[in-house]
């Protein structure tokens, strides 16, 4: 079976509203936000486009997701403009009951690199999610973004 075959179930067009916590203290940054997630590679791997806004101007981003039978790992691409600039992040980790869950990190000079950790799946109430975590050097993790989509087709 397609480790992916949950993930690709959700293929269509989606709406909601995208949420970027910059300060875990302070309120965070709310948009609306539209996707698609769609079938890419024969079915092989899924892709998310999203679009959103940040102070009045637009952003997009993609996620590209697939599994290597061979390792058991789920893999990730990601890019998206306000938070990688002209940069890709490669991610690994787990699918899980419809969800993939996987992690890459990225660079922060002049300290040492961080984490950044990425799930993707059906909520429990039928929704899409996409839910984005920073993790410190230290290991703390912290929520960055949590994009919850309602099907519009």
């Amino acid at each position: 079976m397609n480790e992916l075959f949950e993930i690709l179930s959700l293929a269509g067009k989606w709406a909601g509203t995208y949420r970027l916590i910059l300060d875990p203290t302070a309120p965070p940054r709310v948009s609306s936000t539209a996707a698609t997630l769609s079938p890419v590679a024969g079915g092989r791997f899924a892709r998310l486009d999203y679009d959103w806004e940040d102070e009045g101007k637009r952003q997009d981003g993609s996620l590209l997701v697939g599994f290597e039978k061979e390792r058991s790992v789920a893999t990730a691409v990601w890019v998206d403009s306000w938070h990688m600039s002209n940069k890709s992040l490669i991610s690994e980790g787990r699918a899980v009951r419809g969800s993939v869950d996987v992690s890459g990190s990225y660079a922060a000079p002049p300290g040492p690199d961080w984490g950044w950790r990425t799930t993707l799946g059906r909520g429990p109430d039928g929704t899409l999610r996409m839910v984005m975590y920073n993790l410190t050097p230290d290991g703390e993790e912290y929520l960055a973004v949590e994009a919850v989509y309602t099907r519009t087709e």
